[in-house]
């Protein structure tokens, strides 16, 4: 739980202090460029330009086996709708970032357009460096559509037709967004839940394995991180934010911290119908 670091500062103060190919994962939500208090709104090539720099420090200190998982909405202008992560994925590819998966976040509730159809995903590409990069995700399966499902011909009659740890999540992940009653709210007003974050800690990284956020808001990330295990490092600029980062990590601490707790699967007994609990 001390194995953290934070800094009240840009984002490219601590990159750059960063060592090179040190970093396992990297987790962040960028802003936006939508003019939310916590940023300056500017024109969208000098946003992409930013964005363009802070990706490349991130290549840098990322190792070999390592992911860069960078979760995006839409930027408006002239009401106009321009779908970020497409931007971010050109700026990657020619960093030399290469592509697994664009994961797909859909959170069900949130503001009703009336000229649009209402806004209810947002995207997380995951990046790695190489094709020799660490994954595994035997740590987060979900409930098999059918648990206990078994074959009723062939040679696998009578057998489970699933993996009975559960299955693969998928590109795309229902969590509700952090809103209204949503045990982990604060005053940030684009927190994502823990529960995403840690699905990409725990399939990416390993233990004592170093995951940085250089836009860590109040440290969703860095939570995921230290819960399960891992270092964890992060720069935002609002002290606020800051400080609601160290009383978050105190009460994880002292298990104390609200969060949404997820289903995870638990042993199969033969015989046995309740195949996952609510921990």
């Amino acid at each position: 739980m001390n194995s953290f670091k934070l800094v009240n500062n840009d984002r490219m103060v601590l990159l750059k202090k960063v060592k090179s190919n040190s970093t396992q994962l990297i987790i962040t939500s960028p802003p936006y460029n939508i003019g939310k208090s916590y940023e300056k709104k500017k024109s969208l090539d000098l946003y992409l330009s930013d964005q363009e720099q802070t990706l490349r420090e991130c290549f840098r200190i990322l190792n070999k086996k390592g992911s860069l998982c960078w979760q995006v909405g839409s930027y408006f202008e002239n009401s106009e709708l321009y779908p970020l992560d497409i931007y971010i994925y050109e700026i990657c590819k020619k960093i030399g970032f290469r592509l697994k998966n664009r994961i797909i976040w859909h959170f069900e509730h949130g503001l009703h357009s009336t000229k649009k159809f209402s806004g209810r995903y947002e995207t997380i590409l995951w990046f790695t460096k190489s094709e020799d990069y660490y994954f595994n995700f035997d740590q987060i399966r979900v409930p098999q559509k059918y648990p206990g499902k078994v074959g009723y011909t062939g040679k696998n009659k009578g057998k489970y037709t699933g993996n009975k740890k559960g299955k693969n999540p998928s590109d795309v992940w229902i969590f509700p967004n952090v809103k209204s009653n949503h045990r982990e709210k604060t005053i940030h007003p684009c927190q994502f839940p823990i529960e995403l974050a840690e699905r990409l800690v725990l399939s990416m990284s390993k233990k004592n394995d170093l995951v940085i956020d250089p836009y860590a808001g109040v440290g969703t990330t860095l939570i995921a991180a230290l819960k399960n295990g891992r270092k964890a490092a992060g720069s935002e600029i609002l002290k606020k934010y800051i400080n609601i980062t160290k009383k978050r990590i105190n009460l994880l601490r002292k298990n104390k911290l609200p969060y949404r707790k997820i289903n995870t699967p638990i042993q199969m007994v033969s015989g046995n119908s309740k195949l996952y609990r609510r921990d």
